[in-house]
């Protein structure tokens, strides 16, 4: 397993969290902040990369550390996909969401 011993030493659960915070601040935007279910979506998505590497480093074995890793990936792929199609909505500016791919992409 990790020599870290925990997951808040984790460089990429660092870095999910910043991404997390990224986003919290992108809906507090208008006219996002007013779409309540976009908003919780977004954030849920965000906050479920950095929880998913949390919870499966606690698991204490490569093997179910390794799935959740996929599953924190797979919500940087959602979350991708929501701020794709809010973008073209206009509910999200253009350079905040190719910011936001960047940073996902890292993940």
């Amino acid at each position: 397993m990790a020599k870290n011993d925990c997951f808040e030493e984790l460089d990429v659960r660092k870095y999910a969290a910043e991404i997390g915070i990224e986003v919290y601040d992108l809906v507090d935007k208008l006219p996002l902040s007013k779409d309540f279910k976009s908003r919780d979506q977004l954030s849920g998505a965000a906050i479920s990369i950095s929880n998913n590497i949390a919870e499966g480093f606690e698991y204490n074995d490569n093997k179910n550390f390794i799935r959740f890793l996929e599953y924190a990936k797979g919500s940087a792929g959602e979350l991708r996909s929501q701020a794709f199609v809010l973008s073209k909505a206009g509910r999200i500016k253009e350079d905040d969401y190719w910011d936001l791919k960047e940073s996902l992409l890292n993940i």
